[in-house]
C-alpha cells in the first residue's frame, strides 16, 4: 500500500467512520462501500472535504450481481461446445422465472477523481430493494452525473431518487425490460426489419434460437 493511499484511507477512517461500510485496496485504488442511507452524505464529504477533493465524476455505473461467480458451460474437457441454454428466462412483463437472490443484487459503482491531488477513488452503494433497485441521485454534487445515472437505469432499471429527468437514455422509447440485467435474453426480445410492402420499420418476436455460443479453444497438439 503506497504512502499516498494509507494517509487517505485513515483520514476517511478518522472522518468517516461508522458511515463507511468497508474499505478494499486493490490495483492501487481505494474503494469505499456505504449503505445507501448513507451514499449522499459520503459523497459530499469527499467532494467537499479539502483532503479529498474529489471534484470530478468520471464514470457512474450500475452492476448485476445475480449470477456472480457461475459459469454458464461446462466443456468437459473438449476444445470446445456448440452454446447452451439458460437455466431461466425473461418474460416481457420484467416477471421472468429468475431464481430468488439471496443478498443485494444491484450495486451502484462511482469513480471519482481529485485533479489537484491527482488521485482517484471508487464508490459503491448496494440497493436494498432487488424488485425495485433504488438509490438517491448525486446530480445536485456532481452534474456529469446526470446522464451517467439514465444510462445506469435504462440499462439495469436502477432508480435515482431525486434525479431530475430520469428516463431511458440509449434504447427505444418503447423498449421493454433492462437490458444488462443478466436474466435478460442475449437475444432480446424484438428484432426489426424494413417491410417492402408496408413501406415503413415492423417489428416481429425473435426469430433465432436463444442459446450462449463458446469460443473455440485451441491447445497446443491439437
Amino acid at each position: 500500500m503506497s504512502e499516498v493511499l494509507q494517509k487517505l484511507q485513515s483520514h476517511l477512517d478518522a472522518s468517516l467512520g461508522a458511515k463507511l461500510d468497508k474499505q478494499t485496496i486493490a490495483f492501487n485504488q481505494l474503494t469505499l462501500e456505504v449503505l445507501s442511507e448513507n451514499y449522499l452524505e459520503v459523497a459530499q464529504f469527499l467532494r467537499d472535504d479539502e483532503i479529498c477533493g474529489f471534484d470530478q465524476l468520471s464514470d457512474l455505473c450500475g452492476v448485476d450481481y445475480l449470477t456472480y461467480g457461475q459459469g454458464e458451460w461446462d466443456t468437459g474437457g473438449s476444445s470446445f461446445t456448440r452454446g447452451v441454454k439458460r437455466d431461466f428466462s425473461f418474460d416481457a412483463d420484467d416477471s421472468g422465472d429468475a431464481p430468488e437472490f439471496e443478498g443485494k443484487r444491484f450495486a451502484v459503482v462511482t469513480h471519482l477523481l481529485s485533479v489537484k491531488n491527482n488521485q482517484r477513488i471508487r464508490l459503491k452503494v448496494y440497493c436494498d430493494d432487488n424488485q425495485a433497485p433504488k438509490v438517491a441521485s448525486i446530480t445536485e454534487i456532481w452534474n456529469s452525473a446526470n446522464w451517467y445515472e439514465r444510462e445506469a437505469f435504462d440499462l439495469f432499471g436502477i432508480l435515482f431518487d431525486g434525479h431530475p429527468d430520469l428516463r431511458r437514455i440509449l434504447t427505444d422509447y418503447g423498449f421493454i425490460g433492462h437490458p444488462f440485467r443478466k436474466d435478460f435474453p442475449l437475444i432480446g426480445q424484438l428484432e426489426m426489419r424494413y417491410d417492402e410492402e408496408q413501406k415503413r420499420v415492423v417489428y416481429e418476436p425473435v426469430s433465432i434460437e436463444p442459446r450462449v455460443l463458446v469460443p473455440r479453444i485451441v491447445r497446443g497438439g491439437k
